[in-house]
C-alpha cells in the first residue's frame, strides 16, 4: 500500500491575485502557510482489473473516460495509465467546501501516490505545475494556483506569479520565536457553513477578464497589502499583522457580495471585541473557516466556546506533500 499525505492550507496576504484571469495582465502575489491537516491518498494494486475508487462516494470502471470524479480521472488520463488496474482511497482531515485549498491537495497527493506506484520521481517545482494544469488547463476550474504550490512545499511561503506562467518560491525569512508566536495567536473556528467557493471565484475571475476597473483595483490593493504582510512578519512585528487583516478583510468583501453574510459578521464583530486584533474568512470566502490573529487567546477561545462554534486547532506543516508509506 502506498500512502501520501499533502497539507492544506491558510492564505496569510494576498489571496486572490493567483489566478491567471489577474497575473496574466499584472502578475500575483500571494503569501501561504501549510497547516497539520491533511488530504491523505492511498494507492494499491486491485486483484481484478478496472479502476476501484473511494472518495466521497464509490466508483468501479474499467474505462477511465467513464470516472466520474473529474480531478482523478484527468489525472490518469495526463499520466497515461490506461489498462492498468488501480484502488485510489482519499480521505481528509477537513471537509472540502471550508477554504482550507482541499482540491489543491488532492490533486497534489493523487499524482505523488502516482508516480510512487510508478516508481518513479517526481520533483517539487514539476508536481506543483502538473497539479495546477489538471485544475486550471484540464478543468477550467477558476481557482488560482496557490493551493497547489503550497501543498506541494509546504512551509510559510511567498509566491511570485508572473505574466510567463513562471512561479517564484521563496521561504519567509522568519525568526523561529516570531514563527511559534504566529502559530500560538493565530486561532481558525469553523462557521458550521460550506460553500461552493466556484461562483465566487467566476464572478472574479470573469470581471477581471472584462478589465472591470473595481475588481482590478481591488486586486491590486490585495497584492500591495501581501507585500506589505511578508515585511511585516519577517520583521516580527505580529500585531501589525493582526491589523492588516482587518484591512484584507474589509477590501476582501467587495469583492462579491457572496462574501460573507449576517451569521459571519456577527461573528467576526464579536471577535473583535473578545480578543482579536483581525480577521479574515479563509479561502474565497462566503463560508468555511474564520481565521484570527489574537493578543488575548484564551480570551477568543472561551467566546467561541460557549458559542458552540468548534475551534480547529492547527501547527505549520513543513514537509509538503510527502510518502508516509510506500
Amino acid at each position: 500500500m502506498i500512502i501520501v499525505r499533502s497539507p492544506l492550507r491558510i492564505s496569510l496576504g494576498g489571496g486572490g491575485t493567483d489566478l491567471p484571469s489577474f497575473y496574466n495582465n499584472h502578475g500575483g502575489f500571494v503569501i501561504s502557510a501549510a497547516i497539520n491537516k491533511y488530504v491523505f491518498t492511498t494507492i494499491t494494486k486491485p486483484f481484478e482489473e478496472g479502476y476501484y475508487l473511494k472518495y466521497s462516494s464509490t466508483e468501479k470502471v474499467k474505462d477511465i473516460k467513464k470516472i466520474k470524479h473529474p480531478i482523478i480521472r484527468e489525472v490518469l488520463i495526463e499520466e497515461n495509465l490506461k489498462n492498468l488496474p488501480l484502488e485510489i482511497t482519499t480521505l481528509a482531515d477537513i471537509p472540502s467546501g471550508t477554504g482550507l485549498g482541499s482540491s489543491g491537495s488532492f490533486t497534489s497527493s493523487l499524482i505523488k501516490a502516482l508516480y510512487v506506484y510508478k516508481d518513479s520521481k517526481i520533483d517539487k517545482e514539476t508536481l506543483a505545475k502538473k497539479s495546477c494544469k489538471i485544475e486550471i488547463d484540464r478543468l477550467r476550474d477558476p481557482v488560482g494556483k496557490q493551493d497547489q504550490y503550497i501543498a506541494t512545499y509546504g512551509g510559510l511561503r511567498s509566491f511570485n506569479f508572473y505574466k510567463n506562467e513562471k512561479v517564484l518560491v521563496k521561504n519567509l525569512r522568519m525568526k523561529k520565536d516570531s514563527i511559534k508566536k504566529l502559530e500560538k495567536n493565530l486561532l481558525m473556528f469553523f462557521t458550521g457553513q460550506t460553500r461552493a467557493s466556484k461562483k465566487i471565484l467566476i464572478t472574479q475571475k470573469n470581471e477581471t477578464e472584462l478589465n472591470n476597473k473595481k475588481m482590478i483595483d481591488n486586486l491590486m490593493k490585495i497584492k500591495e497589502m501581501g507585500y506589505e504582510v511578508k515585511k511585516i512578519l519577517e520583521n516580527g512585528n505580529l500585531d501589525q499583522f493582526g491589523e492588516i487583516m482587518n484591512r484584507h478583510w474589509f477590501e476582501k468583501k467587495k469583492r462579491s457580495k457572496q462574501m460573507t453574510n449576517f451569521f459571519i459578521e456577527k461573528l467576526y464583530n464579536d471577535a473583535l471585541k473578545n480578543g482579536a486584533i483581525g480577521g479574515k474568512l479563509v479561502g474565497a470566502g462566503g463560508g468555511g473557516f474564520l481565521l484570527f490573529y489574537c493578543h488575548d487567546t484564551l480570551r477568543l477561545k472561551n467566546f467561541f466556546k460557549k458559542k458552540k462554534i468548534e475551534e480547529i486547532d492547527f501547527k505549520f506543516d513543513f514537509n509538503g506533500t510527502q510518502t508516509i508509506m510506500s
